[in-house]
């Protein structure tokens, strides 16, 4: 039931307010947002109402290649004033060409004087240049050149910051990581709130990419509210929000849901931002289930149109729903499927199927009677655990102790052996010439160790 009702929320996107959403978001995520959302929302009205929206957008920039893109999906539907523009692609495409040439002559020059400052501020400019064309791989490795030219602290992070922001539209984890962790690591950093607010969410980001969702929450939670709206060109103050909540419900334990997201004071700021993940969080903690799943059904169409999020709301969905499933359960000893499935606005062949996959999965210990439709819960025997603990314990103990006491009675008798020597050096053990130790070795084994044995025997016997 809950992949039907997925399906039916992304199908049912009339009610989605895009201009709000968008409102949010500056550069290059307002315009791949809005392209996005069209691809999602294809032979639907939300498909042309975006593209209208990206095509004003992308019309602003110096990134042809995108506005041609734009133009080719809006295919005519919006009328003549959408369709391509050549004049304006050459136009920019020339222009580009200029300033290009001119920013290589004067990097080349700032090299040739050796002044690092400015060729530093060459490699930025070339990076930024690129990056509004939308040649991605070009402006990465203008920044990254800029690298060995940073004098300062503040060169460094911003050096950083321009990569991870590169980095994150290109999708690379591995890039966004090691930024990330380079500028964390450079002297001053903590003292700036915003840039290190900046550095969690960008994690955050890298942990959600890489299906690592109790990581990408604790990132997300630990986000200052300071962060507001300067990285609108990544991220809004809502998506830290929603990443944030989503990631926790799926990964988190209850004690770490109290305390890291509800009483959480600096995420709270962003959790009023969407007050209806609020509610839903609140609901989740108190074992409002039923409200629980149904509120998240209904953020389910926005869900399916965040290019961050997309393609992870249905693991997300499902292990929330198992978590909500598993902490119902675990109180009784017996659970009516009928009752159940009335809180978690399921039929009872759904609830069933399941509840079956999560105690394959061992993250139930219960067993379903089909015939009934009771689900019986199998607690542990802690009493008889315990016992058998104790007992093995104390049997460990009594072989330790016995063995000690062995011990202490031979050293007591002297029964250790001791090689003796002759004044010559040569010993009179076991194979030497000479002595009793000699004479009971010629007597045999009998000779050498049968007073011994009768010997230790006693002894043991006196131990047990």
């Amino acid at each position: 039931m809950a992949s039907v009702a997925m399906e039916e929320d992304v199908q049912d996107q009339a009610q989605f307010d895009l201009e709000s959403c968008i409102v949010n978001y500056t550069g290059h995520a307002k315009i791949d947002r809005l392209v996005f959302i069209a691809e999602k929302s294809l032979g639907k009205p939300l498909e042309l109402e975006a593209l209208k929206l990206a095509h004003d957008e992308v019309k602003k920039t110096d990134n042809t290649a995108k506005y041609t893109e734009v133009v080719q999906k809006i295919d005519g539907r919006l009328g003549a004033a959408y369709n391509l523009d050549k004049g304006f692609v050459d136009q920019v495409d020339k222009r580009a060409a200029q300033k290009q040439e001119r920013l290589e002559t004067e990097l080349h020059a700032y090299k040739s004087n050796l002044i690092k400052e400015s060729i530093r501020m060459g490699h930025n400019d070339l990076g930024e240049f690129f990056y509004e064309r939308g040649d991605l791989q070009n402006a990465f490795k203008s920044y990254v050149r800029s690298r060995d030219y940073c004098t300062t602290s503040r060169h460094i992070i911003t050096m950083c910051l321009n990569v991870i922001k590169v980095a994150i539209e290109m999708r690379n984890t591995m890039h966004i990581n090691n930024y990330v962790a380079k500028a964390e690591q450079t002297p001053d950093v903590a003292a700036d709130p915003v840039v290190m607010a900046k550095l969690r969410a960008a994690a955050g980001l890298a942990f959600l990419q890489s299906r690592k969702y109790k990581q990408a929450a604790r990132k997300f939670v630990e986000v200052n509210a300071e962060l507001g709206s300067s990285y609108s060109d990544v991220l809004a103050p809502q998506d830290i929000a929603t990443y944030g909540a989503l990631c926790a419900l799926a990964t988190f334990d209850r004690a770490e849901l109290q305390s890291k997201v509800i009483l959480n004071l600096t995420f709270k700021e962003f959790l009023e931002l969407v007050p209806e993940l609020r509610e839903l969080i609140r609901d989740f903690h108190a074992s409002r289930y039923a409200s629980c799943l149904r509120a998240l059904d209904s953020l389910l169409p926005s869900l399916h149109l965040d290019p961050h999020l997309a393609e992870h709301v249905p693991a997300l969905y499902r292990l929330i729903r198992a978590k909500a499933l598993t902490q119902y359960t675990s109180p009784f000893t017996s659970v009516d499927l009928n009752t159940m499935a009335v809180a978690f606005n399921s039929t009872v062949a759904e609830l069933e199927k399941e509840l079956a996959s999560l105690i394959m999965d061992n993250a139930v210990q219960a067993r379903i009677d089909s015939h009934s439709k009771v689900l019986y819960a199998r607690h542990a025997d802690v009493r008889g655990q315990t016992f058998q603990r104790v007992m093995s314990v104390g049997e460990a103990y009594l072989r330790e102790t016995k063995a000690l006491l062995l011990r202490a009675n031979l050293l007591q008798h002297d029964f250790v052996h001791k090689p003796r020597r002759q004044p010559g050096g040569e010993g009179v053990g076991p194979g030497g010439r000479g002595g009793l130790a000699g004479e009971e070795m010629r007597r045999g084994p009998a000779g050498m160790f049968g007073g011994a044995d009768r010997h230790l025997r006693e002894l043991v016997r006196e131990v047990m």
